[in-house]
C-alpha cells in the first residue's frame, strides 16, 4: 500500500470517529466532548431551524435541546466520506430515539441524514458545517413500567427453564 492510500484510509478512519464521537457525546450528554468535535466558528443547521453559528452557542443550543431528554440514542452509520485536502464531505444516516423525563412512555424517533464538512485541524478532523435533513418523526407510545414487568419476567422464565440458579 502507498502512502497516499495509507493516508487516506487514515483520514477516513480520523472522520468516522469524530462523526461518531458527536453522536455518542450528545446520548451521554457529555457537551465537554462535543465541543472538541467543532471548529470554532462552525455553522449548523437541524431541520427548518435557523442556522447556529459558533462552536460555544451550537454546544449550548443543543444542551438547551436537551435539557428534558431522559434518554437518547443517536444510531448513525456513515456512508461516504470524500476528502480534498484539508476539507473533507460526509453523508451520514441517523435513526435517533429520545425520551423525556417528562413523558417516559413516549419516545421521539427522527429519521434523517447528516452532511457534514470537515477540516483538518492540527493532527485531526473537525466538523466545520453540519446540516440535518429529516426524512421523517414520529412519536411512539407505549408503557415503560409494562414493558420491563414483561422483561422481567420473560427474563425469570428462562432462567427456569435453563436452571440458572438465582
Amino acid at each position: 500500500m502507498d502512502e497516499k492510500a495509507l493516508q487516506q484510509l487514515i483520514d477516513r478512519q480520523q472522520i468516522e470517529e469524530t462523526l461518531y464521537r458527536y453522536a455518542s457525546a450528545i446520548d451521554q450528554k457529555d457537551y465537554a466532548t462535543l465541543r472538541t468535535v467543532f471548529v470554532d466558528d462552525v455553522v449548523a443547521q437541524y431541520a427548518t431551524a435557523p442556522e447556529v453559528h459558533g462552536a460555544d452557542t451550537l454546544v449550548t443550543w443543543i444542551d438547551e435541546m436537551s435539557v428534558d431528554q431522559a434518554f437518547q440514542h443517536h444510531l448513525i452509520n456513515v456512508y461516504h466520506v470524500d476528502v480534498d485536502g484539508d476539507l473533507a464531505r460526509a453523508l451520514t444516516y441517523h435513526t435517533s430515539h429520545q425520551v423525556r423525563q417528562s413523558d417516559p412512555d413516549t419516545v421521539l424517533v427522527i429519521v434523517g441524514r447528516y452532511r457534514d464538512v470537515l477540516r483538518r485541524v492540527g493532527g485531526g478532523w473537525k466538523i466545520a458545517e453540519k446540516r440535518m435533513e429529516v426524512g421523517w418523526m414520529e412519536e411512539r407510545h407505549f408503557s415503560q413500567s409494562a414493558a420491563s414487568e414483561r422483561e422481567a419476567a420473560e427474563n425469570l422464565a428462562a432462567q427456569s427453564r435453563s436452571g440458572v440458579d438465582r
